[in-house]
């Protein structure tokens, strides 16, 4: 009987070991998460570059992949390299939601880094749709945050923040009365809300509002241009669309009006650039510091870093965006461990505030808010913005 006891014992041991083989060897598949391997985490990026034409983008993408060079180079994070897999939706929003879906259907771990308005609203769609997190949006679209996300966070901060840099300037200096240039949209009527809500408060007039369709013709600036000359207001601004504004700054100058014309972000390079010297005197909204100036810590950074891996490339807010979006995803994946999941990220990032270097992204599970940093420069007649 002991004998026949001390085989029973036996065989459920080895049973047991067995099934426990079993479960240990099941156990990191069932752990998987999609893009995670034990030497890599893939990034899904869909953004607009227009096959280069889109210079804030190109600058962008170069800005990230300088940074994500420099972490991987260290050996990545939590000893994961990131791969960055890239589309471009040719600031199409139907090309960006399909780019979001083939990303997330080819493995990726998160999506990442899109611009523009439409693209990003679109990526967001996605991301919420297939609970898959929407991190750092280089967008300023208010419905990026409004009505809360919970799988989007953008980094930069949003238009609505730049309007009030840009109208408080204008009051500042005796400017009373505003025009508006805007898409003909859901996004561009949002922000064009939001532009009325700030010139009550600041006790400013909305005088104009100046819609345009995404193929507005040069009739149809010049009915804009005429509309601006008959308004007369104080000062006239954007949120977005650069090569649309310069064509249409252009053509009001032409009749010698006094409006101040002052811009967002977006696109700030090659809208001095298109307009040259009609730039000059031209205030912009910015969400980095300036990327040539030494001020702050991330400036700093992003010029030793451009120093050492783009020698000799110009510096520019498009790159130093890219650069700051990108350090704040390695600090939002180093918040979630070492072994990552998308659950895991989301509420790493609800519970945290990431210092970048002089500008602060902070969220949490009832705001994404991320960065409220604005600040203004002024293009000059030597062609470079100072602050």
């Amino acid at each position: 009987m002991p004998l026949e006891i001390s085989r029973c014992a036996r065989r459920r041991a080895i049973a047991c070991l067995a099934a426990a083989g079993m479960c240990m060897a099941a156990a990191p598949l069932r752990a998987a998460e999609a893009g995670v391997s034990a030497t890599e985490v893939v990034i899904g990026q869909n953004i607009t570059l227009q096959g280069g034409k889109n210079g804030y983008g190109v600058a962008a993408l170069e800005g990230i992949k300088l940074y994500f060079e420099a972490i991987n180079a260290a050996g990545g994070v939590h000893g994961r390299k990131l791969v960055l897999r890239t589309l471009d939706d040719d600031n199409k929003a139907a090309v960006a939601e399909a780019n979001a879906r083939q990303l997330v259907a080819q493995g990726a771990f998160i999506l990442f880094g899109s611009q523009e308005g439409g693209p990003s609203t679109a990526v967001a769609k996605v991301a919420e749709e297939l609970r898959v997190p929407f991190f750092g949006p280089m967008a300023g679209s208010p419905n990026l945050r409004r009505p809360h996300s919970p799988m989007v966070f953008p980094v930069r901060a949003e238009h609505r923040d730049e309007f009030r840099a840009l109208m408080q300037w204008g009051q500042r200096t005796g400017l009373k009365s505003v025009g508006f240039l805007h898409a003909d949209s859901d996004v561009g009527r949002a922000h064009l809300e939001n532009v009325k809500i700030a010139a009550v408060e600041l006790g400013m007039t909305l005088a104009l509002a100046l819609p345009f369709k995404s193929d507005v013709s040069d009739a149809q600036l010049d009915e804009l241009a005429q509309r601006i000359t008959q308004a007369q207001p104080d000062l006239v601004f954007n949120h977005g669309s650069p090569g649309v504004y310069a064509k249409l700054i252009a053509k009001a100058r032409k009749t010698r009006i006094k409006t101040t014309f002052m811009a967002v972000n977006s696109g700030s390079t090659q809208l001095a650039a298109d307009l040259g010297r009609l730039a000059h005197g031209m205030v912009f909204a910015q969400v980095v510091p300036s990327p040539s100036e030494r001020k702050h810590p991330i400036s700093r950074e992003f010029q030793a870093a451009m120093t050492k891996g783009r020698p000799g490339v110009a510096l520019s807010y498009g790159g130093l965006e890219g650069f700051v979006t990108a350090k704040a995803l390695v600090m939002a994946l180093q918040a979630t461990g070492k072994d990552p999941t998308r659950a895991g990220l989301v509420a790493a990032l609800e519970r945290s505030s990431f210092d970048l270097g002089g500008m602060t992204a902070r969220y949490s599970n009832q705001s994404h808010e991320g960065s409220r940093f604005v600040d203004l420069s002024m293009y000059s007649r030597q062609d470079r913005f100072i602050h």
